[in-house]
């Protein structure tokens, strides 16, 4: 079994701290503290990159940060963890499959605890393998799990979240990103594979925030502005192009608008390069203090 007491927070080599020098000694705090991108700019929360736009396309899987490779799901990912409390240096840390690459990781182990992990390596490297049904780390010994689309492509979703709960402590912060392609979850029509050939077992609908509560999590479904002001005013058309994969009708009229908490307003969503809105929905899941 990985003991997490081993680690330590490592030094950061100097080709990261020169490309990453912006970073200074500070982990980014929440956005209500980054620094306002000027007009018409756009601003990555986890370098700290500011320029007049990211490579790509409006995508969750794209608006690539050009300095650290970020795109737009990775931004989100690290905005949820932030949501209304930074986390702390030193802190105990796992975040599964991370698709950014080594200076990131380097970096992550000098601020927290960090171990990144995968199951079987086929298209991200980890410190250590997981199977987040079976999950080999003490009871209680991290401080946060970040699992950004990986819940999908594991067979008992309970299972992982028993385990994923087991190895929090009391006060321990769950960042939960899959994507959800339509309002209620079930398995895909026929078999489905995402680009590095990992079968997908199941599309997510918003029944996931019920069955995190059932766990005793305090569970808050993060979107941002876009999303939320869709909701509220009813409407069934988004203005951007749809892509084909998610069923957007079906998504707008299976919404529980009160469920969503708006992480980033429209303005900051943009500065972020966190478009489209209904692309980008995460869940962050705490663990009661005394539990």
């Amino acid at each position: 079994m990985v003991s997490l007491e081993r680690l330590t927070p490592t030094r950061v080599v100097r080709s990261a701290r020169n490309r990453w020098h912006t970073y200074r000694t500070q982990w980014p705090p929440p956005w209500r503290t980054l620094p306002t991108p000027g007009p018409g700019r756009v601003l990555c929360n986890i370098c700290r990159w500011e320029g007049d736009r990211f490579d790509g396309t409006a995508h969750s899987e794209s608006a690539i940060c050009p300095q650290c490779g970020s795109i737009t799901r990775d931004r989100f990912l690290h905005l949820a963890w932030a949501w209304q409390r930074r986390p702390r240096r030193g802190e105990r840390v796992l975040e599964t499959s991370p698709r950014l690459g080594e200076e990131y990781r380097t970096w992550m182990g000098h601020r927290f605890r960090y171990l990144s992990s995968d199951f079987d390596e086929s298209a991200h490297r980890g410190a250590i393998r997981i199977d987040l049904q079976d999950i080999d780390l003490p009871t209680s010994s991290l401080d946060a799990i970040l699992t950004p689309h990986v819940l999908e492509h594991v067979p008992d979703t309970d299972a992982a979240l028993t385990e994923i709960r087991r190895v929090l402590k009391p006060g321990g912060r769950l960042v939960l990103q899959v994507p959800v392609l339509q309002a209620t979850t079930a398995p895909p029509p026929t078999p489905e594979f995402h680009a590095d050939n990992t079968p997908v077992f199941w599309r997510f609908g918003y029944d996931l925030t019920d069955r995190l509560r059932q766990q005793d999590w305090q569970v808050h479904a993060l979107c941002t502005g876009p999303w939320a002001e869709a909701l509220a005013t009813g409407t069934r058309a988004w203005p951007d192009r749809i892509d084909p994969e998610f069923d957007l009708e079906g998504m707008l009229a299976g919404a529980p608008p009160n469920d969503f908490e708006v992480a980033a307003d429209a303005e900051q969503a943009r500065g972020l390069g966190l478009e489209p809105a209904y692309q980008l929905l995460t869940w962050v899941c705490d663990v009661p203090r005394g539990r």
